[in-house]
């Protein structure tokens, strides 16, 4: 794996994604809606693409060429009923079929561990689009890697606990500097291909 594209790459998690892959020597193309909110010193140290997940080309674009995808995007705080997560993952997984791209892996939520009902209402229609694109996901036949994330913290980055294909996540909170970092190695590890990874901080001791 040399080159790598994040999608969401200005997002809390996307941000830390793009830091992760540079710290571990790849070439990063750095796929945003909005470059300037990028920050300077990234911005040296990858290539920038300008594009909308929701436009085939671009997203076509700016797989071409790479050895792996990462799928970081959101909602930007939005709770509004949306298909904009699935349709652009559909787009991704199409572009990566195009251009013969198989390693996948992406920032889900912790609320699919949940039946439907179980989910605070507030984010059932942000949950419901998470949910297609995991469908999306599972049903591409690419090596895919669903991390249902829990809440995402700004907290330094420690010990993380990893399960794989959990009833239920391990823990209730996971820093986005180990996320980031995650959703970059698990791209080159086997044993997370098509599989819901669950995974959290280490509880700090006592």
């Amino acid at each position: 794996m040399k080159k790598i594209v994040v999608f969401g790459a200005t997002g809390m998690t996307g941000l830390c994604a793009v830091e992760a892959a540079v710290k571990k020597g790849l070439e990063v193309r750095a796929f945003v809606r909005d470059p300037s909110k990028l920050p300077e010193d990234i911005k040296e140290k990858v290539e920038v693409v300008k594009g909308d997940i929701l436009e085939p080309d671009s997203v076509f674009n700016a797989i071409e060429g790479t050895d792996g995808v990462v799928i970081a995007i959101g909602t930007s705080g939005s709770l509004a009923p949306t298909s904009d997560m699935s349709e652009g993952t559909k787009n991704i997984i199409e572009g990566m079929r195009a251009k013969g791209v198989k390693n996948v892996s992406a920032c889900i939520s912790a609320f699919l561990f949940y039946e439907m009902d179980k989910v605070p209402p507030r984010f059932v229609d942000v949950t419901k689009d998470h949910k297609r694109m995991y469908v999306e996901l599972k049903e591409s036949g690419l090596n895919w890697v669903a991390v249902f994330s829990p809440h995402i913290s700004d907290d330094p980055s420690r010990e993380i606990i990893v399960e794989v294909n959990p009833e239920k996540s391990p823990g209730r909170c996971i820093s986005k500097h180990d996320l980031g970092k995650f959703l970059v190695d698990s791209l080159t590890q086997e044993e997370y291909y098509k599989a819901v990874i669950g995974l959290c901080n280490a509880p700090l001791p006592q």
